[in-house]
């Protein structure tokens, strides 16, 4: 490759892939990026300037590392599959301030990893896209935000208000740590292989204080995860039917009463605020 030959491009990507023999494996979810537009507005969304440190997932050939390592004073780009290793050797050996692990994302302890503030870039396996945001948020590291490729569907879902269809505890979840912003919609012809689904990029910006106080946190997400499991059911008999949560109907409806709120209404109803404040009244019950 001439000196920072760039790889958003299918034809180079083709070549690439058949030079080292690359086979695209199902169980990483692997589709590379292969427009240029797209690129630039994953990396303008994601605000990144010399000042950043950005932590990208699964760099694939390197296409999006390249643009990544121009615009950052420092990239970390994390890689599960071993046979990229060498490919991105290479296609990144013009840039110093790169450094390549090859890691799953899963087993990494984000925490001790990263010892200053990151902005994380990453065109994400779908099967896998809710593991490693939550993964992300819950682990404590110094993240600023998350400018992931994902799912159309699952885009719509992490922004998704109460009362629609899309909204669900993965909005609830990903509001709770951040203010999510969709910059664009990505047809299916601008990867190699093309997925069988459209994507979005959303930009997730890490709330520096959590937009609701609640007194136990992991309560309140186990209400959620309760009331969504059963999300056709009421609220009192979703989370009644609960095992683990060890409420009765009474303390449900009880609770509902206090905070005004009707003994038949569903789960999507309910806001972030108002699921706290559940919270914070049944935990008193636990």
């Amino acid at each position: 490759m001439e000196q920072k030959d760039k790889l958003i491009n299918p034809q180079k990507t083709i070549e690439l892939i058949k030079e080292y023999g690359f086979d695209f494996k199902k169980r990483y979810g692997q589709n590379f990026l292969i427009d240029e537009h797209v690129l630039n507005k994953i990396v303008s969304g994601a605000a990144i300037s010399r000042s950043d440190t950005v932590l990208e997932i699964g760099p694939g050939i390197g296409t999006m590392t390249q643009a990544l390592c121009e615009a950052a004073g420092e990239v970390i780009a994390v890689e599960i599959d071993r046979e990229l290793i060498p490919i991105l050797e290479r296609t990144l050996s013009d840039y110093d301030n790169i450094r390549i692990i090859n890691e799953d994302i899963l087993k990494l302890d984000l925490k001790a990893f990263l010892k200053k503030p990151v902005k994380v870039v990453a065109n994400l396996p779908y099967y896998i896209t809710t593991p490693i945001i939550m993964g992300l948020f819950e682990s404590e590291a110094p993240i600023e935000s998350i400018t992931v490729m994902v799912q159309r569907e699952v885009a719509d879902r992490m922004r998704a208000l109460p009362g629609g269809k899309d909204y669900g505890a993965l909005s609830l979840a990903v509001q709770y740590y951040s203010e999510p912003e969709i910059i664009a919609n990505v047809p299916q012809n601008c990867f190699i292989p093309r997925p069988n689904v459209g994507s979005a990029v959303i930009n997730l910006v890490a709330h520096k204080t959590p937009p609701v106080e609640v007194k136990d946190r992991e309560y309140m997400f186990s209400l959620i995860r309760a009331a969504f499991s059963q999300r056709r059911k009421t609220l009192s008999n979703a989370l009644k039917n609960d095992s683990s949560l060890g409420l009765s109907r009474e303390d449900v409806t009880g609770a509902l009463k206090e905070l005004a709120l009707s003994e038949d209404i569903r789960g999507e109803r309910l806001s972030l605020e108002d699921f706290a404040r559940l919270s914070d009244i049944l935990g008193k019950r636990k």
